[in-house]
């Protein structure tokens, strides 16, 4: 033994003890998620849904209950798993989902998140299921698809009368049942759709996949379906909306996974999609080898048809980015508000109240126009109609293209912590890209509102009457609204100024929102911030003067 080796220092025997864990930050578990989001509150009650506020709480409670989160961190960590045949070869097309994934499907249809407009049809329905539907994304969006898809495909289906009440009573139903059958032996059923195709994407007018009839064809008639599906979302559903070439141009049909004789229907499983986030939901790639149908609506007017169900499945791409900006500003301010740094509470500290606030900030806007568009399907009146047309594009493409880069701020108010997956953040920061793309991605959503524009100036009237409703409140959004009809000044170039246009139209609705129904210190600053002379292009970046610590503290939530 050398010198140097005996003279290095020997073990311990005493028991050895770690340090004391300190300024770490509690668990945010155990809360209503609902009542604790004092805009969601508020805006439950003005927009007219406040007669489901007990209904929101329990459901709160619930997307606060550390059992149910955690069903959704075991649903996103276990993806669904297809399984094209059984055991003796058998071709079955079925997909396999982990135990907490149907667990989340059954508390959001006991809870009527995708039919309450349909089961309750009373004044403010729209409203209250928006409140729900953004509360319980917190819990695991990727679960939220078929639910938002079940919703949306009832009112398309009045195009064809029978199909609607064959239908429409089984997707209404809180019943919960997974398993692939003859939908007629099912307590409920579910609806999905496939509009996309290889070759076209967004383009749905160059799809492929050719429908025959059967018979005479018509409304209602039987139609054999053969081509492909570039992303089918939730396959396990029993009925899909499919677009097709008939002889008539590209219809709309009606495609159950189960034949009424009990076979199922030669709708195939190709592969599942590898995606960056929404992994506990199954999307897929799809063939038809002969799959029957029936038309729903006239042959040639698929896209009108269907139309009916891509508005609200936008309007869930608008309450889902607002759910998942809550969750962004839950963590951050609670994050906040029990860790400190540098002798004092990072809450306390004023640049970070200013990026805390500036989240409060998006987070508010977002939940007000999500309630306000809800309310705009809850009234059928034609200036209603004409404003929900051009404001759900909007708000669309607005809200969710800001979704992303408000995760992304909020994960950093957390640190290295943040980064961590035990956090929740980067599940977070992966999801909230996908609003944006679904339904149209920002293009397409910015074209849509030019359309609107040209097709339906009573669009623009309805959206100015809406807007011009705070005037006179703020002097910032005041002049916004004078500078409205600049923006249309040059038709030559409106294509490709389309974004600039339909983002300031979007802050404009917000700002109006705001101005009449949030709190002054939540107005003023939102005017200031994004109205002001020098419009933040980060989030942080409000101006002084401005009552930031209000801000947040209207946002955190108590435990």
């Amino acid at each position: 033994m050398s010198a140097t080796e005996a003279a290095l220092p020997t073990r311990s025997s005493a028991p050895h003890r770690t340090h004391v864990v300190q300024n770490q930050v509690p668990a945010l578990e155990g809360f209503d998620a609902f009542g604790e989001h004092r805009p969601l509150v508020e805006g439950l009650h003005r927009e007219g849904g406040g007669f489901a506020e007990d209904r929101a709480q329990e459901l709160g409670r619930l997307a606060g209950d550390p059992e149910l989160l955690a069903h959704g961190v075991r649903a996103n960590e276990n993806p669904p798993v297809l399984r094209t045949h059984d055991r003796f070869g058998h071709r079955i097309d079925e997909v396999d989902y982990h135990p907490s994934y149907h667990e989340l499907m059954r508390t959001s249809l006991a809870h009527g998140l995708h039919a309450l407009p349909w089961r309750e049809r009373r004044p403010g329905a729209h409203v209250a299921r928006a409140a729900m539907f953004l509360t319980f994304t917190r819990v695991e969006a990727g679960h939220m698809c078929p639910i938002s898809m079940t919703y949306a495909v009832v009112p398309a289906l009045a195009a064809t009368r029978p199909l609607a009440e064959e239908w429409a009573p089984r997707l209404n139903s809180s019943a919960y049942d997974p398993v692939l059958r003859r939908a007629a032996d099912k307590p409920g059923a579910l609806a999905g759709m496939a509009m996309t195709e290889k070759q076209g994407g967004s383009d749905v007018r160059a799809n492929t996949t050719v429908a025959e009839p059967v018979g005479a064809g018509g409304p209602g008639a039987e139609y054999e379906l053969v081509g492909h599906k570039w992303f089918c979302s939730a396959p396990m559903c029993d009925v899909f909306l499919v677009l097709a070439q008939a002889p008539g141009g590209l219809s709309c049909f009606v495609v159950p996974r189960v034949l009424d004789d009990g076979t199922r229907n030669a709708f195939e499983l190709q592969r599942l999609k590898d995606k960056l986030g929404n992994r506990s939901n199954a999307s897929s790639e799809v063939q038809f080898h002969g799959a029957l149908g029936r038309l729903l609506g006239e042959e040639g007017r698929g896209v009108r048809t269907i139309i009916e169900m891509v508005n609200l499945t936008r309007l869930d791409c608008v309450l889902g980015s607002a759910g998942g900006m809550r969750l962004g500003v839950e963590q951050a301010t609670h994050h906040a508000a029990h860790r400190s740094a540098f002798g004092r509470r990072l809450i306390d500290q004023p640049l970070m109240q200013n990026v805390l606030a500036d989240l409060c900030l998006e987070s508010e806007a977002a939940t007000a126009v999500g309630l306000r568009l809800a309310r705009a399907f809850d009234v059928a009146d034609q200036r209603e109609v004409a404003f929900r047309r051009l404001a759900t594009a909007v708000s669309k493409f607005w809200v969710c293209k800001r979704g992303p880069a408000h995760a992304a701020e909020a994960l950093e108010c957390l640190g290295g912590n943040g980064y961590v997956e035990e956090s929740g953040m980067p599940r977070l920061y992966r999801e909230m890209p996908l609003a944006s793309v679904w339904e149209g991605s920002g293009n397409v959503n910015a074209l849509d509102v030019l359309r609107a524009l040209a097709k339906s100036p009573q669009a623009l009237e309805a959206f100015h009457a809406e807007v011009e409703l705070a005037r006179g409140a703020d002097r910032r959004l005041d002049a916004a609204l004078d500078g409205l009809d600049a923006l249309f000044a040059e038709p030559e170039t409106l294509e490709q100024r389309a974004r600039s246009v339909v983002s300031r139209l979007a802050v404009v609705l917000q700002a109006s929102l705001l101005v009449r129904h949030a709190p002054a210190a939540v107005a003023d600053a939102f005017c200031a911030g994004r109205l002001g002379a020098e419009p933040g292009l980060t989030f942080g970046t409000l101006p002084p003067g401005l009552e930031l610590e209000a801000i947040v503290d209207r946002h955190r939530p108590r435990l």
